[in-house]
């Protein structure tokens, strides 16, 4: 599978264009939005976004995008993931939009089951994890080197170790970091960069765009 991956689009359609470029050069089989589509809404804004991407497209919120971007999304042709589990290829994606802290309990949702579960229980080693914020420690450097994701994600991860997790929210590191059993990705374009693509086969292949 081949996901072009980005975020903190911030409301910006030049930001969009170039996305839509990489769209288009690239032809993925799934686009990922990773959070702050708007900024500060308005849920027009996010709609509008997501219904010119000519792919199928997952996405989470992200800390600036508001209540009415939810609604936004959810009126989309996108794919909101938020605390659900989906799957597109036999791939499991897990969503985990806003900011921090992430709380650990959180229960997810899977389609065709109405029943919620514990996010840990569902993901494991063959798992995508979709969230706005990196894991602490992971692609998470702000000013003078310091680190400013999430504690609680990290412990998930080192945890839970999921196969690969995708996230944005720190503008300054977009790139990739790989521990013993997981990739994390930052695609955020807020800075610099214009997102990554992703080859999941039986290796997981990353190239940075921009």
């Amino acid at each position: 599978m081949k996901i072009f991956a980005t975020a903190d689009l911030h409301g910006s359609q030049y930001r969009l264009n170039i996305a839509l470029k990489n769209v288009e050069e690239h032809s993925p089989d799934l686009v990922v939005i990773c959070g702050d589509i708007t900024q500060f809404g308005p849920g027009d804004v996010a709609k509008n976004f997501l219904n010119q991407i000519p792919v199928e497209t997952f996405v989470v919120h992200g800390n600036v995008d508001t209540e009415d971007v939810l609604k936004g999304i959810d009126e989309s042709k996108a794919t909101n993931i938020h605390l659900k589990r989906v799957e597109k290829s036999g791939i499991s994606f897990i969503g985990i939009g806003g900011g921090n802290p992430i709380p650990l309990r959180t229960k997810l949702s899977t389609p065709g089951d109405k029943t919620k579960k514990s996010m840990g229980n569902l993901i494991d080693n063959s798992t995508v994890l979709v969230s706005h914020v990196p894991p602490y420690g992971l692609q998470d450097r702000v000013f003078l080197g310091m680190h400013s994701g999430s504690k609680e994600l990290r412990k998930m991860v080192d945890e839970c170790k999921p196969r690969l997790v995708l996230c944005g929210h720190i503008h300054e590191n977009p790139g990739v970091t790989k521990t013993d059993k997981t990739v994390v990705v930052n695609c955020s374009m807020g800075k610099r960069g214009e997102g990554a693509l992703i080859e999941i086969n039986k290796k997981i292949d990353v190239k940075m765009l921009g």
